[in-house]
């Protein structure tokens, strides 16, 4: 049984380790500027909301739309199941405009496995007028199961090839998507951060249909053996330490500590960094106040 809070966070991490493949796959008409993560600003600032809000993320970026640069606050929801979330997103869009007083984008991105009979609303109905009648508010919605895996995994973007994992599989063979992935992240191992390493880690260890056996021989055929489940070892494996002057240990611990911060700053669940570093959720939440 998946974790609903462990699947929206890790969504949420895809989003922020792969911004910019994020949206030059869904939405390639628009152009992207730089770009801040506003998650903090906003749950600090809405306090009630903070649990509800643990999935979503909020950013402040520079787009160009039609050749005119601007900047807004892009909301993005993520939806493991079929529901109605109309108002729940016009509600968020509005406290993310009195926070920043710039235009918002609503974006839900929908990853539930059912197939759609019958399309989900995109617009929510909050206000009349006497000339126009009924005002929405409209958003994009992106049905991740509506995409082939077969598709995606030929994609040159590493986001996409990890999407086949949640998308449609049903002509595709599990054990190949997996070495795929691997292969391709490999190839580009050089220019990955810790982070995004990570990422793949465990999103392919939360989303696999292959057994464990399978998993370490793909990652030793592809040479990503190196890639461990918790920080400690990947920073052992990679050589993240400050010098063999302050020492193995130190550096070691220096290094987890910065992934784990990072990861903090993305606005990551703690439960999620907690599988991902091997810090303890006390740990984690002195990091935090730090």
């Amino acid at each position: 049984m998946i974790n609903p809070k462990s699947h929206d966070s890790l969504f949420k991490w895809l989003i922020t380790a792969f911004t910019r493949e994020f949206f030059e796959h869904y939405f390639p008409e628009i152009m992207i500027g730089k770009y801040t993560f506003i998650d903090k600003e906003f749950i600090s600032k809405y306090e009630t909301l903070k649990e509800s809000l643990k999935g979503d993320l909020f950013l402040a970026m520079e787009v160009e739309v039609d050749g005119i640069l601007r900047e807004i606050v892009i909301q993005i929801e993520h939806q493991s199941e079929k529901e109605d979330i109309s108002e729940r997103v016009y509600e968020y869009s509005c406290y993310a405009w009195l926070l920043k007083k710039k235009p918002v984008w609503s974006i839900v991105i929908y990853t539930d496995d059912a197939v759609w009979r019958k399309q989900i609303t995109n617009r929510f109905w909050y206000a009349f007028d006497s000339q126009n009648g009924k005002q929405y508010h409209h958003f994009d919605v992106i049905k991740v199961k509506a995409e082939k895996s077969s598709d995606l995994i030929k994609k040159h973007s590493l986001m996409c090839k990890l999407l086949t994992l949640k998308a449609d599989d049903k002509k595709a063979n599990p054990d190949e998507l997996v070495y795929e992935i691997y292969k391709a992240a490999a190839a580009m191992k050089g220019e990955l951060t810790n982070e995004q390493l990570l990422l793949i880690e465990q999103w392919v260890s939360f989303y696999k249909k292959v057994s464990e056996q399978r998993l370490d021989k793909i990652k030793k055929e592809v040479k990503m053996s190196f890639i461990e489940t918790t920080i400690t070892e990947h920073v052992y494996n990679q050589g993240w330490m400050k010098g063999e002057a302050e020492g193995k240990a130190e550096g070691e611990a220096e290094g987890k500590k910065e992934t784990a911060i990072n990861l903090l700053k993305m606005g990551i669940d703690v439960e999620i960094i907690n599988k991902a570093t091997g810090f303890s959720k006390k740990e984690i939440k002195q990091l935090i106040c730090q």
